[in-house]
């Protein structure tokens, strides 16, 4: 506020007014903060951001498990006997769209430079929906750079290793802009050998 509490000068930006409590999930468990209140402006703290009850690593710490393949209900039992506090079924969900968001995004991103040489190769994962685990096809293009770096391209999940399976992979890739591509590593999958041609010939 630019000023001492009571004090009065010319540098002053804003006057207290009271506090009010606000609850904040941490590792520790569960705190009640006493919030001061300003007249014209909004207090922000330097812990935790303006509307958020969980730090950081708590919101993480809900997603990682999510992806795991933890129930949101375990979810829940877990966080209680973690950090004494219940997360409700909403907020995972709220926390897993905003990931979900993420991961598109990257999906989608511009691939930027050349990458001579790009390993394909399909990978079956085991996944758990709904308290039942279900073996999953993912697709994976990895690119190594004129830098000698590599690099995740893309991931596809749920494609069979077949002739249409790779061509809808490989016409992502070449949409988001894969090129300069010299030579393609992979096994012996029929389906991924009668594509590639189709895209780099």
């Amino acid at each position: 506020m630019g000023a001492d509490r009571y004090a009065r000068t010319e540098t002053r930006k804003d006057d207290r007014s009271g506090s009010y409590t606000r609850k904040c999930h941490t590792r520790a468990g569960e705190l009640e903060l006493k919030m001061p209140k300003l007249r014209k402006q909004t207090f922000e703290m330097a812990i935790i951001e303006h509307y958020r009850h969980r730090v950081a690593s708590i919101e993480e710490a809900l997603i990682e498990m999510y992806l795991a393949g933890v129930s949101v209900q375990r979810v829940e039992d877990i966080t209680v006997a973690l950090w004494g506090t219940r997360v409700s079924l909403g907020t995972i969900s709220k926390l897993n769209q905003r990931i979900y968001g993420q991961i598109e995004e990257w999906r989608n991103r511009p691939i930027g430079s050349d990458f001579p040489y790009v390993y394909l190769d399909g990978v079956v994962l085991k996944r758990s929906w709904g308290g039942a685990v279900k073996n999953v096809s993912v697709l994976v293009a990895i690119g190594v750079g004129d830098d000698g770096y590599r690099r995740i391209l893309g991931i596809v999940e749920g494609t069979k290793e077949d002739k249409v399976g790779w061509s809808g992979f490989l016409r992502h890739l070449q949409a988001r802009g894969l090129k300069g591509i010299r030579l393609v590593l992979s096994d012996a999958c029929l389906g991924r050998k009668e594509s590639i041609g189709d895209f780099y010939p």
